[in-house]
């Protein structure tokens, strides 16, 4: 099992390789299906957005089993989410958690006209509002692009939510075998870079 910051570092060798358009596909095989049938090994969690633009496995270039997936608009928490980390880490033995944002998130851009204008959205999507809503009011005094400061300030938000969560992430945060990080995606150039 990697460490969390072996397992940083394969994310970022991968990323690299899907940026230099030289992707490995690893792991992506009929073998490697019939390795992982009876038993998933995971090296990190990405707790990503649901945009289609950002595909984990993609953009790090890994395969079968490699990542244990979780998206949401805007990478939002709940307990559903933290209970699906908890076992990852607890069951699976995950030492890297990333959460990973990217540029012009468009649940930020909701929650953002939601708070500007005062007004509720449609159906369930309060929820992904109300969750986003803490970060929205941390970026709008920052000077710079709202949406951007917005997307950093979430991503960071959840970090520190999940180190503190209590009782298993924050043990084993504390214990040093999990490594919690926060990242943003540039949708331009698919530059991924640690913000948290």
């Amino acid at each position: 099992m990697m460490n969390g910051d072996q397992a940083l570092q394969a994310l970022r060798d991968g990323h690299k390789r899907y940026l230099t358009e030289q992707p490995a596909h690893p792991h992506q095989t009929a073998r490697r299906r019939g390795e992982i049938a009876q038993h998933q090994d995971p090296f990190a969690v990405i707790l990503g957005c649901a945009d289609s633009r950002v595909p984990p496995e993609i953009v790090f270039d890994q395969g079968l089993g490699d990542l244990f997936v979780i998206r949401l608009a805007g990478q939002v928490l709940n307990d559903a989410v933290v209970g699906s980390i908890e076992y990852a880490v607890e069951h699976l033995g995950v030492s890297l958690v990333l959460v990973l944002g990217h540029e012009s998130c468009g649940a930020v851009t909701t929650s953002i006209r939601a708070v500007e204008q005062g007004v509720s959205v449609r159906g369930h999507m309060n929820s992904l509002v109300d969750a986003i809503k803490p970060a929205v009011a941390q970026a709008q005094p920052q000077p710079g692009d709202l949406v951007d400061n917005t997307v950093r300030a979430n991503v960071t938000m959840i970090v520190e939510q999940l180190k503190a969560s209590l009782p298993l992430l924050a043990a084993h945060v504390q214990s040093g075998k999990l490594k919690i990080v926060g990242a943003r995606s540039d949708l331009d150039d698919g530059e991924i870079e640690i913000i948290a």
